[in-house]
């Protein structure tokens, strides 16, 4: 597989490695809204343990003596959960101000937790240090093709279950999963138009693709914790820049008001992180059963559900 370049035959291949271990996530409609993709279902939380099933199954030798990553919390879960799934020892960076639900769940799967900073580079670089010094292996939390590939299974997924389908809105982070949609969706019906989904704090894409390269913000102020990510990743810039129509940003409000929505209409938890989608689909208009929102996660703080909750 070239550099930038993730192949239909990878996401399949993806698919039936890390079937065993994780859930085909269902649709489910948002009244006066599009189509949900209901990853917040998915074990842990959230999309990212199909990533990361995928990255350590491909290389289980070396991850042998046991795996380190950097994460905000999901991918550091999912992290977690596969190595007590599969018997390995784990150990995730996250930010000093990680959510407490996710550290929680972080060290209830087995891991040992780390502090750093606040954005994902600070974090990925000090688990590449510790990577080295430890003798532990790293997983990239989203610029990598393995990566990409299993985060791709969810455009798999959406395409089989609504085939009609004509857009595709994805929360927008280090790009793993937007990266990994767009190619499994455009790949199999390259009519299909995907939208990637960026509080309007952490633009980081569309600003990207706005100069025509790769820029670093910074910062990243918003209330999607998952989502403060300074720049593309290099993998994620190339993939997306071949299948991704458009970058839109949303505000904090918005996903706020997703959140709200999702929770009183749709009768489901998302997180701000994974509702970004819905508020970007939901300010375009989008609607009915083409249109498709993935819900990426659903690993919220209770103090965070109470203010949304009082919110007006």
């Amino acid at each position: 597989m070239d550099a930038g370049t993730v192949t239909l035959e990878d996401i399949r291949a993806a698919r039936e490695r890390i079937a065993p271990y994780v859930r085909r996530t269902p649709l489910h409609p948002l009244p006066g809204g599009p189509l949900l993709k209901l990853e917040n279902l998915q074990v842990t939380g959230s999309f990212k343990p199909r990533g990361a099933f995928n990255y350590v199954l491909a290389h289980r030798e070396a991850c042998a003596a046991g795996i380190i990553t950097a994460s905000s919390g999901n991918h550091g879960q999912a992290v977690a959960y596969v190595a007590r799934t599969l018997g390995l020892r784990a150990v995730v960076v996250v930010p000093e101000n990680v959510a407490a639900t996710k550290a929680e769940a972080i060290t209830g799967y087995g891991a040992e937790l780390i502090r750093r900073g606040r954005y994902s580079e600070e974090r990925i670089a000090l688990a590449r240090e510790l990577s080295e010094g430890r003798g532990l292996h790293y997983v990239p939390p989203y610029d990598d093709r393995f990566i990409i590939a299993g985060q791709g299974t969810v455009g798999l997924e959406m395409a089989e279950q609504c085939p009609e389908m004509e857009v595709v809105v994805v929360p927008v982070s280090g790009g793993g999963l937007v990266s990994g949609v767009a190619a499994a969706v455009k790949l199999m019906n390259p009519q299909v138009k995907v939208f990637g989904a960026e509080p309007a704090g952490a633009d980081r894409f569309a600003r990207s693709r706005k100069a025509g390269h790769p820029i670093t913000l910074e910062k990243a102020e918003t209330i999607a914790d998952g989502l403060r990510v300074l720049t593309p990743g290099r993998l994620t810039w190339e993939v997306t820049a071949r299948h991704v129509d458009e970058f839109r940003s949303v505000t904090d409000d918005e996903i706020v008001a997703a959140m709200r929505r999702i929770l009183l209409e749709g009768h489901l938890l998302s997180e701000p992180s994974g509702a970004a989608g819905v508020a970007c689909a939901v300010r375009a208009g989008l609607t009915g059963w083409r249109a498709i929102a993935v819900v990426s996660g659903g690993n919220v703080d209770l103090p965070v559900l109470r203010g949304i909750l009082s919110s007006s």
